[in-house]
């Protein structure tokens, strides 16, 4: 079951929630089916949540009715899970992160209609979550396993996830992705087009890099120029995952950003937990490598270089940062390759300076004469965002340009992309080998032309403001976009 929706009473009143939970504007819960069955250990259910100073009575009354909402939910649709409930006052958003774990969402509702989201881009913020958190921790499986207790899961989703809701906060309060959003796609990479003299430049840095192991096993490697991606040597989805990483806490912007103070650091010293997406946590080092400022000691060892599990080679990396001006590459050591620890992975830092000092100064040279700035990729008369979803490759207008549009643009753009992820999800569950096509033109109340095309794995979203009234202006705008930017991909020929 996708969705439900047209509940009239608040689930919140349904269930007898104190105000104080009825009234907050974000709740998130992990829980594992297959715990707190028994009488009295009814909470060994609950792996996080948050807020984590609500009452255990709420918590439980939370988790309780959304396990009862998704085994109600199997009754009409046994093999398709639910993922939204939508309410009077809340939307409720589930994701099914691992087999019987399950991660919720509940977002209150407000009367400014800042709250009208779309509740795929909420479920992408637990996907996104559960992927970063999988990827520096290992599954929550794999946790429980090592210690059924469940406390070591429990910590490290305590330290993580608050840290990663960290990003979200304005003020002293948490906003999730909401209609103005709607010219983003989270979990996907936004590459750097370069020329191709460049290209090969780049492809033989990368070269110089994987064969800087001591080991017989290469390195791989993401090399960012201004936060965009310029090449990789990983799988895509690794690469979507470690380049999120990047961009959120390994930029030259970021480690120079103030922090937000999520209060943690009695909880996290308490467990020994590192904190990978903690602010602040890495400073630039005089060789050029970033150094990661929460060491974990533990037991006399202490842990320089983090340790990241890719998941589609299912290998153990160390992971190593170097930065040189604008540019940041990423450098993925195999576990397995160094016995000596952290000596080794020194070794293998100087080893790629020397080989490749050289090579990084010119590339970022060449990278940096030939970049057009903030707003590279801004077409004039167009907002837009091209997304290429069998490769989790995106391309979207600059933000400051996406700011200049109307709100009725954003609203009525952002209940197409709803109803057009519906269309995609129906059409996935009927016939989940077929190509989808889909072509919407819509005429916004600001009379601006609000467009959406679907076609071979690639998607187009754009918005066209004081534009000619005719339906036949706004098809000719997206087939000269088409023919010019997305090599006639969304065309009618």
């Amino acid at each position: 079951m996708r969705r439900s929706s047209g509940v009239v009473v608040s689930l919140s009143t349904a269930m007898g929630l104190p105000a104080m939970a009825a009234n907050e504007g974000l709740q998130l819960c992990v829980f594992d089916s297959r715990r707190g069955h028994q009488e009295g250990q009814e909470l060994d259910k609950i792996l996080f949540f948050f807020p984590s100073d609500f009452p255990y009575s709420v918590q439980l009354s939370v988790v309780g009715l959304s396990e009862g909402i998704i085994t109600f939910t199997r009754i009409f649709s046994p093999d398709a899970a639910c993922e939204v409930i939508e309410e009077e006052r809340h939307s409720h958003v589930f994701y099914q992160a691992e087999p019987d774990i399950w991660m919720v969402m509940i977002a209150e509702k407000n009367k400014d209609n800042e709250s009208d989201w779309r509740c795929d881009a909420l479920i992408d913020v637990l996907k996104e979550a559960h992927s970063l958190f999988t990827m520096f921790n290992d599954s929550l499986q794999a946790l429980l396993d090592k210690q059924p207790s469940g406390e070591l899961a429990r910590s490290r989703l305590y330290t993580f996830i608050n840290d990663y809701l960290s990003d979200f906060y304005v003020g002293k309060k948490i906003q999730v992705p909401s209609f103005r959003d709607c010219l983003k796609e989270r979990r996907t990479v936004q590459m750097l087009t370069v020329s191709r003299e460049v290209a090969i430049e780049v492809q033989s840095l990368a070269t110089v890099i994987g064969i800087s192991s001591l080991g017989s096993i290469a390195c791989k490697s993401l090399i960012l120029f201004q936060d965009l991606l310029v090449a990789t040597t990983l799988s895509p989805g690794d690469t979507a995952n470690m380049f999120t990483y990047a961009v959120l806490r390994s930029s030259p912007e970021e480690y120079h950003r103030g922090s937000h103070d999520s209060s943690m650091g009695e909880q996290s010293n308490r467990y020994h937990m590192p904190r990978p997406l903690q602010r602040d946590n890495w400073s630039k080092g005089k060789d050029g490598f970033l150094v990661c400022d929460n060491q974990l000691n533990v037991g006399g060892l202490v842990y320089l270089a983090p340790v990241v599990w890719l998941q589609e080679s299912e290998e153990h990396m160390y992971l190593c940062i170097y930065q040189h001006r604008s540019l940041t590459i990423i450098v993925l050591i195999p576990v397995c390759s160094q016995t000596d620890g952290e000596q080794g992975i020194a070794l293998v830092k100087k080893q790629l300076l020397e080989n490749a000092s050289e090579k990084i100064v010119h590339v970022e040279e060449k990278l940096s004469r030939g970049w057009g700035g903030e707003n590279a990729y801004h077409v004039s008369g167009y907002r837009y965002l091209l997304v290429d979803t069998d490769k989790s490759i995106s391309r979207t207008s600059p933000p400051g340009k996406v700011m200049t549009l109307a709100k009725d643009s954003l609203f009525t753009l952002n209940k197409l992309r709803e109803a057009i992820d519906l269309e995609k999800t129906r059409a996935n569950r009927e016939k989940p080998d077929h190509e989808k096509y889909l072509e919407v033109c819509i005429r916004a109340k600001n009379n601006s032309w609000i467009i959406a095309k679907v076609t071979q794995g690639r998607e187009l979203y754009m918005v066209i403001e004081r534009a000619n009234e005719t339906l036949l202006y706004a098809s000719d705008a997206v087939e000269k976009f088409s023919d010019r930017y997305c090599d006639g991909a969304f065309s009618l020929d």
